[in-house]
């Protein structure tokens, strides 16, 4: 290179060096020769590091692995001879960076994801024309710092003076400067990358249109400037060719949008200067300017308004602060890029007036607060369940003992504990109806009512149970009218228990003390394994009801059986039907729980704090629609995996056949099963999506789930299918994780009895 072109002789242009060509290398060593007095910063290996973690956050607390990959991706090259040196002739500064696509993703990698990586690349292709540095310089900083614009033009004639530090930021050692020039340095020095042209005498008439289209039309103008000429002009030509036009007025925030991109034929400023054209405006003295100006401004703040007269006379020109510049360059970033990136932003003039925003009248938190809502929200386990007076165990059919019998059902689980059964003691008949209740049924989460009817066997098997304690034998009719899907049975009473199972695995009858006990249990567990004698006594209480037990013990399957549920509770929290009905059945607080007693009391879910503040951002639809679209929200699944993790099993019941009437007979098995559990001191914890989801997509052909979501589950199903056996015919009635953990510190709500028991 010749020296000229090594040293650098550019006022804002800096001269990069390729780190990979030994001639660009060479040319660096003779710069830092040649000037002595050369600053160099050489962070090279940090912004590698930077650029891992950019790509995989974890990598960050993986220092050694973090090296390793960076060995990779330098593909055996030393750090020094890779990426660029930039060099700033004007600064003396020699930096060396990561190449321009690596220093972009580093560079706006905060901006994730209220900027999507899709959105930044497209933010990084738009043309940007600014006119007018003072405001406008603030606007193009933003830009360029937010990533909004690939291509700058500035055009400016003014010099920096030293009474527009007041609002312009420079150096005192730039006065004299051309104010383009200043931009220009200060947007290099922040992305060397950037691709700028420069109006160094501002714009003249015969200058608009190859302002507008030359090197490529522009996609947005900013009009900052004083020239009222220039100021209609520009508006003129961008309306011809369909630009649109953005401006800010830093007194009282004022926000002018002019959408010519989608409204050729709008009037220019809106219609406030009538029919005035740009040759109307040529050459006209600052008294005849002023009419102008109010028209424009329309409604300026009393202070402006006041000084607009003294322009010329007590002060030199239209006053400005620093802080309303600043607002200024802020809000157009905010807009531009919401503009650029195709969203409805409508032609008109707005308002940012901090004054008035900021006042009296707006004033959120006038008097002290209370505190936050507490995390714990649950009540304690004893305080849970009022039950009725226990009837005496004479073999009687009485009220009381309906009651009682009644009140012990109703403890059955049942999916997000929506308890949705209504019950019906008839006299004459001396029946008692269990009914369904559409009420509470949760119509994503629950596939063709599959989970109800489990809820419904569990709710049998406990009237049993309670019968057979009180000297009776329960005699149910399963859909005794066919026709009618919401009656589910009709339990017949007489006297004379059932004999009891001959079967010592099975142990049916000695579990009604198990009933009031039986909890959902989602402490972590203590990793030890489930206990060979228990799961032989689990597995033989299933089968010998008609069920199939299936258990992982295996760390690598505990693993991927951990993975798979928190990827289906992920979807589940992302898809927006089911994220509606998961939510709605949360109860944040206690005052919640007991006005609303059924769905989730989250005291029940053993969240830590940070999981439950989690949990509140994300019942928000918007948050979790976001995270769908881009993609993310792998944090959801930590939960599910975290609980596995110390799990003793995880199982998955089983039952012939996938009618309603398996599914009944699969929520009795079920609630056998869980009692058993219960009364070997095993924590159980429910984790049923994903069967119900699997239901959904082969049997339902995927019904309210978009493609991305079926061709999810599908991958899904086949890792699941190489851990458990599945067939076509066969209800998958739980899956489930086994845990030896400590009791749990709150108990499900339960709907009062006279809520859901009537007597006629």
């Amino acid at each position: 290179m010749m020296a000229t072109q090594i040293t650098g002789n550019s006022e804002w242009q800096p001269v990069q060096f390729d780190s990979t060509c030994e001639d660009d290398r060479a040319a660096v060593d003779a710069l830092r020769a040649a000037i002595p007095t050369i600053r160099v910063h050489d962070t090279i290996a940090e912004q590698l590091r930077e650029l891992m973690a950019a790509r995989d956050p974890a990598i960050a607390r993986a220092p050694v692995e973090c090296e390793a990959r960076i060995r990779a991706h330098l593909a055996g090259n030393p750090p020094e001879e890779y990426g660029n040196w930039i060099w700033y002739p004007w600064a003396g500064d020699l930096v060396h960076m990561l190449p321009e696509n690596e220093f972009r993703e580093v560079r706006t990698d905060r901006n994730r994801y209220l900027i999507t990586g899709a959105e930044q690349h497209r933010l990084a292709g738009m043309r940007i024309g600014v006119v007018g540095l003072s405001v406008g310089k603030a606007a193009a900083l933003t830009f360029a710092q937010e990533g909004i614009g690939g291509s700058f033009k500035l055009a400016d004639y003014d010099r920096l003076g030293l009474s527009n530090l007041n609002r312009l930021y420079a150096r005192i050692a730039d006065l004299g400067v051309e104010k383009s020039v200043i931009a220009a340095r200060h947007l290099v020095e922040m992305d060397p990358y950037l691709r700028i042209e420069l109006c160094r005498t501002g714009i003249h008439s015969d200058e608009v249109d190859e302002f507008l289209l030359g090197g490529g039309r522009l996609d947005l103008v900013i009009e900052e400037c004083d020239d009222l000429h220039v100021k209609v002009l520009l508006r003129e030509r961008a309306r011809q060719h369909g630009i649109p036009v953005l401006m800010q007025t830093s007194d009282r925030g004022l926000l002018d949008i002019e959408r010519f991109d989608l409204d050729p034929d709008r009037p220019i400023l809106h219609g406030l200067l009538g029919d005035t054209r740009a040759a109307d405006l040529q050459c006209l003295s600052a008294p005849d300017k002023i009419p102008y100006v109010l028209a424009i401004l329309n409604d300026p703040s009393p202070r402006a308004a006041a000084s607009l007269p003294e322009v010329g006379h007590t002060i030199g020109s239209w006053p400005q602060l620093a802080s309303g510049v600043t607002l200024g360059g802020a809000v157009l970033a905010d807009t531009a890029r919401r503009i650029l990136l195709g969203e409805r932003v409508g032609s008109g003039r707005y308002y940012v007036d901090a004054a008035h925003l900021v006042a009296d009248q707006h004033r959120m938190y006038r008097e002290p607060c209370s505190s936050a809502v507490a995390f714990n929200t649950g009540e304690h386990p004893d305080d849970i369940l009022v039950l009725p007076p226990e009837p005496a165990g004479d073999g009687r059919v009485t009220e009381s003992a309906i009651r009682w019998m009644a009140a012990l059902g109703t403890l059955a689980p049942s999916a997000h504990n929506a308890q949705p059964w209504r019950l019906v003691w008839r006299r004459d008949a001396e029946t008692l109806e269990c009914h369904h209740d559409p009420a509470r049924e949760l119509p994503s989460l629950d596939y063709d009512h599959t989970a109800t009817w489990v809820a419904f066997g569990a709710l049998l098997e406990n009237i049993e149970l309670a019968a057979t304690h009180l000297g009776l034998r329960a005699e149910p009719s399963c859909w005794p009218l066919p026709a009618d899907q919401d009656h589910v049975c009709t339990i017949g009473f007489r006297t004379g228990a059932a004999a009891p199972s001959e079967s010592k695995a099975l142990r049916r009858w000695n579990l009604y003390p198990y009933i009031t006990t039986r909890a959902t249990n989602r402490r972590r567990g203590s990793h030890r394994r489930l206990d060979e004698d228990v799961a032989s006594v689990l597995s033989t209480v299933c089968a010998e009801a008609g069920g199939r037990l299936q258990l992982l013990h295996a760390p690598a399957e505990l693993a991927e059986i951990g993975a798979l549920i928190g990827a289906g509770d992920r979807l589940c929290l992302l898809n927006r039907d089911m994220h509606a009905d998961l939510i709605h059945g949360y109860r944040w607080t206690p005052a919640e729980a007991r006005a609303h007693p059924y769905g989730i009391d989250l005291a029940t879910a053993e969240l830590t704090p940070g999981e439950y503040a989690a949990l509140q951002v994300l019942s928000r639809w918007p948050v979790a629609e976001h995270l769908a679209e881009i993609g993310g929200g792998r944090a959801l699944e930590d939960l599910s995996r975290e609980a596995i993790t110390g799990a003793a099993a995880v199982g998955l019941l089983t039952v012939p056949g996938t009618a309603r009437e398996s599914y009944l007979h699969g929520g009795r098995v079920m609630q056998r099963l869980w009692l058993t559990a219960t009364a070997e001191g095993i924590a159980l914890h429910p984790m049923t999506a994903l069967p119900y989801l699997f239901a959904r997509l082969e049997r339902g052909a995927g019904v309210g789930l978009s493609e991305p979501e079926r061709d999810r589950l599908g991958e899904l199903r086949a890792r699941y299918s190489a851990l458990f056996d599945t067939d076509d015919d066969v209800a998958e009635v739980l899956l489930f994780r086994l845990a030896y953990a400590d009791q749990p510190s709150a108990r499900s709500v339960r709907l009062p009895l006279d809520q859901v028991l009537t007597f006629t």
